[in-house]
């Protein structure tokens, strides 16, 4: 009895040993492609990441250097750049037309630096056919068609200062129906965070340009450094930037920055100039109503 026990209860056993080893068998022949297949797909899924993101979509930064027209410090450095840069230039000053010729000769985009009235500051500061507040209609926009026609090769403008100007809907909407007709388009410097420039650009069927960062607003190498760093940061990331830098004061510095910074970043960003990133970004190709002699 104990014996045909033995060997009733051993029958079980063997064919629950037997099952674990088909199962065993299973999990190891088939299991083995099914790995395989799991982490094929997985290697498929990532493969994109490994793609350098300038291929897959273009990271562009426009990078507008203020106050040409004076022979300021840094202007020859700015103008020896090797990438595509956007000189803005001041009217009726002793390098006005010297200093937007050579920037066209070297393939970059002269935009006009519009001088316009701030809060603060001196008036000495602005130059000469500034808009300032107390202006009518008339010589609003008689002095804006005046800095056009003293910037060769211009194809767009820029504020000067004019953090009280771009705040003032009256007289920024003459100016940029001035500049529209010409065939300009308008980059809001952002020296006032209550500027209605954007505002306008849009009622107006034209590109809200308007400046992400200055690089130069302390005049030290590290600090404009870091400020290229975030403008970079945010190109990576939004795809585009613009930033504004200067000569004279801060000439020499940005100048060495810029530079330097082209050099390190140039594989990751695809530098521009503004009238580029306006036809490329917003669209927008020049119509002008009126006839220009600044092209």
């Amino acid at each position: 009895m104990k014996k045909a026990e033995r060997t009733g209860a051993s029958s079980p056993w063997t064919i629950r040993i037997s099952l674990m080893l088909v199962c065993m068998l299973v999990i190891v022949y088939a299991g083995g492609p099914m790995i395989c297949s799991a982490r094929s797909l997985a290697a498929e899924e990532t493969q994109p990441t490994v793609i350098p993101q300038s291929k897959t979509q273009h990271k562009r930064m426009a990078i507008i250097i203020d106050d040409a027209g004076n022979d300021m410090k840094g202007t020859a450095e700015i103008l020896n750049m090797p990438v595509k840069l956007t000189l803005a230039v001041m009217p009726f000053l002793p390098t006005t037309k010297k200093d937007a010729a050579a920037a066209h000769e070297k393939g970059m985009d002269v935009i006009v630096h519009m001088p316009m009235e701030p809060k603060v500051g001196r008036p000495e500061w602005l130059g000469p056919g500034a808009i300032t507040s107390n202006l009518t209609d008339k010589e609003v926009r008689e002095r804006v068609e005046k800095a056009i026609d003293d910037v060769p090769y211009a194809i767009g403008m820029n504020n000067h200062m004019g953090s009280k100007i771009t705040s003032d809907k009256r007289i920024m909407s003459i100016v940029l129906d001035v500049c529209r007709e010409r065939g300009l388009f308008f980059v809001d410097s952002r020296t006032n965070f209550r500027s209605v420039v954007g505002e306008l650009a849009v009622s107006k069927n034209m590109p809200p340009v308007g400046n992400d960062i200055f690089l130069d607003d302390r005049n030290s190498k590290p600090h404009i450094r870091q400020q290229m760093d975030l403008a970079a940061k945010r190109a990576l990331e939004k795809n585009m930037c613009v930033v504004i830098g200067h000569v004279g004061q801060t000439g020499l510095n940005t100048s060495s920055v810029v530079r330097e910074s082209v050099t390190r970043l140039q594989d990751q960003i695809e530098f521009v100039g503004i009238g580029d990133l306006v036809r490329e970004v917003w669209h927008w190709h020049a119509a002008p109503t009126l006839p220009t002699n600044n092209k």
